[in-house]
């Protein structure tokens, strides 16, 4: 049971308590290596979640975030929010564990006892499975704020060495590791998370356009809804798509800067053919939409989706305009990568295979053993150099933990930065940009080498976090969507983390009790 409390000065009030369902055990299912680690990974993170409050917490910041009085509302409503805001959460804990998509993840759901055990949607007698769309919603149940509470919830207890009321031990104790995590050494990188968006070529936007915009013209006149039109809408598409093919077709060729040129002309031709009938057909539906079937908000969203293309479709002509008819180069500020997403960024960093990418910047801290203690995502494009300060801030200040030393590659040092480790006497792990500066701290100053060696692994520890627990390429539209995903996936790779080291400190018990003759069954 989840006791609910509310603190009041020096009293402690209790408001609600939520019952969990009756949950049947896992049944004994002896299956691959495979299905085995996956099931005791999910009995760990039950096991953290169980005894850590983060349950408890989540549901209190769910409450206060949606503004719900629990001492006014009705305890049928509170119970019901709670039980639902621990499904919330246990459900975006598992769909990143298992990398699956909104609908997959429903459809394993309904047929993977795992996971209902785990949901604890598998109650006696019947098992409630919820559908893509619920799930979806899960995965906005709370804001990115309250996701990061949560997180930070979760590094102050593994870091803690004080022991909990009415407990013996520390709470990374009875999360099963040998002792708390240490917060001495913090190794810090950023990365490029990238936008799911094609190469943002200027004449393929115009392509974009002109396919958002008849297909949602299509769709109003399968309505009933219909402007007179030269021909089909779906006709218009095509002959983009003939001239997309034609201003590749001479791309090697002598005159093939005057060849695209020309196809560029007729594109915008073209654009303003389309952009004319789907104006025409917006305000038609305005106009005589209780004509159709539509509902309201069903109409609204066709013609948001128009107007939003119509708005941006004079600058992305006149980018394309610029850079292919009058040869000149566009800033990247003002450069339109994508007609979906104007929340991204053109980031250079000069990586092998990766020259340049197109995404948003995000900036990890890890611990010795690679607990995430710090992310952040940014919607602009800072300097590497400048994120140190506000990282140290947020950890030290914000989280009031203790860092020793900091970590980090030649791209993060800098003057201010090494002020600032000064000022707050924090080591300065950070690699010099000077070759005789990085020569005299690897002579001379102690630990330095093997601080960057294991610095050099949190490059693989980005690659887990982006490929595993994000995807190989963040699905979530918007910069809003993407840094909740973000907090969700940093969350789950922590609890990932100390389940792993959990069951690893348990096997390295065993072997010990097994080497002195205890058998491996009362060990357990």
């Amino acid at each position: 049971m989840i006791w609910l409390r509310h603190k009041i000065q020096v009293r402690t009030v209790i408001t609600f308590t939520y019952q969990p369902a009756l949950r049947p055990a896992l049944p004994c299912v002896y299956g691959p290596l495979d299905y085995r680690e996956q099931r005791a990974l999910f009995q760990r993170i039950d096991s953290v979640l169980s005894v850590s409050g983060l349950e408890e917490k989540f549901i209190t910041l769910t409450l206060t975030e949606r503004g719900i009085n629990t001492h006014s509302a009705a305890a049928v409503r509170l119970e019901r929010f709670a039980k639902y805001s621990v499904l919330a959460l246990r459900t975006n804990i598992a769909r990143n564990l298992t990398g699956l998509d909104h609908r997959d993840f429903a459809t394993r759901l309904a047929d993977s006892p795992l996971l209902q055990w785990f949901l604890r949607v598998g109650e006696m007698g019947s098992i409630k499975a919820f559908s893509k769309s619920t799930c979806d919603r899960f995965s906005r149940w709370a804001s990115e704020q309250t996701v990061r509470d949560i997180s930070e919830k979760l590094t102050a207890l593994l870091a803690a060495t004080d022991p909990l009321s009415e407990q013996v031990d520390p709470p990374a104790i009875t999360f099963g590791l040998a002792e708390p995590i240490r917060l001495d050494d913090v190794y810090f990188d950023s990365t490029c998370v990238k936008a799911d968006i094609h190469f943002p070529i200027d004449w393929v936007l115009l392509r974009d356009a002109a396919r958002t915009l008849m297909k949602a013209t299509t769709l109003i006149r399968k309505h009933g809804l219909k402007h007179r039109m030269s021909q089909e809408p779906l006709e218009f598409l095509s002959d983009m798509n003939t001239l997309c093919m034609k201003m590749t077709a001479k791309s090697h060729a002598a005159d093939g800067r005057k060849h695209r040129k020309k196809v560029l002309r007729e594109m915008k031709d073209l654009e303003k053919r389309i952009a004319a009938h789907a104006r025409a057909h917006v305000e038609i539906l305005k106009t005589r939409r209780e004509e159709t079937d539509l509902s309201e908000s069903s109409a609204q969203l066709i013609i948001k989706r128009i107007v939003h293309v119509l708005d941006q479709l004079p600058a992305a002509v006149k980018q394309a305009h610029e850079r292919i008819i009058g040869g000149r180069r566009v800033p990247n500020e003002d450069k339109i990568l994508s007609l979906y997403d104007d929340q991204i960024n053109v980031i250079k960093r000069g990586k092998a295979g990766a020259q340049v990418e197109f995404g948003n910047k995000l900036w990890l801290g890890e611990t010795r053993e690679g607990i995430i203690i710090d992310y952040q995502f940014y919607q602009e494009n800072p300097s590497d150099t400048a994120l140190v300060k506000p990282a140290i801030a947020r950890l030290v200040d914000a989280q009031q933990l203790t860092v020793s030393n900091v970590w980090g590659d030649r791209g993060l040092a800098s003057n201010p930065s090494t002020f600032m480790l000064e000022k707050r006497g924090i080591g300065n792990g950070l690699c010099p940009r000077n070759v005789s500066e990085l020569a005299d701290k690897l002579a001379n100053q102690e630990g330095f080498r093997e601080g960057l060696k294991r610095r050099a692994a949190t490059e693989g520890r980005i690659g887990i976090f982006k490929n595993v627990f994000l995807g190989r390429r963040l699905l979530a539209k918007g910069f809003e969507h993407r840094q909740l995903a973000i907090g969700w996936a940093a969350l789950t790779h922590n609890l990932w983390v100390v389940a792993r080291m959990a069951e690893a400190e348990k096997k390295r018990r065993e072997d010990q009790e097994q080497k002195i003759g205890i058998p491996r069954s009362r060990a357990a």
